[in-house]
């Protein structure tokens, strides 16, 4: 899906939650979305999980991209919860980095929407966030009634 599809940018938050202040990754990332033409607000490491919310919400964000090269994938769980107490479900969440095979069932429980593994490839990254952006929008019109 191209960003021909969507009536705007998509608008992505690359950030990093927890104490991994590892962010090569993410730099790159965001990188790559921005030469997509996403909107990308990217934030500096050690993020706190209602920080997250407040900015997904003042930013009209449509997927939040996030980079674990630790263990803080362990409390996207808390964040994805944390959206849905604020109605901001319709966002969807990817995650990046180093992130054990065994923990991506609960991540996919949780509601994340993909996992990427380190040596993901440019397209599949930004394919993927424009068709999650598209499905973010059209759950939010629906649920707006627009």
């Amino acid at each position: 899906m191209s960003k021909k599809n969507l009536k705007y940018p998509a608008r992505v938050l690359v950030t990093k939650i927890g104490l991994d202040g590892h962010d090569r990754g993410s730099r790159i990332v965001a990188a790559y979305l921005r030469d997509a033409g996403m909107e990308v607000i990217y934030t500096p490491p050690w993020q706190a999980i209602d920080s997250i919310v407040t900015l997904a919400l003042q930013e009209d964000i449509d997927v939040i991209g996030l980079s674990s090269l630790a263990t803080d994938h362990l409390i996207v769980p808390d964040l994805m919860k944390s959206l849905k107490a604020a109605n901001l479900d319709h966002i969807k969440v990817i995650i990046g980095g180093i992130i054990p095979e065994c923990e991506h069932g609960m991540l996919r429980e949780a509601g994340v929407g993909e996992i990427f593994e380190p040596g993901a490839q440019r397209e599949e990254i930004v394919d993927c966030v424009a068709a999650l952006a598209a499905k973010a929008r059209q759950v939010k019109q629906e649920f707006e009634g627009v």
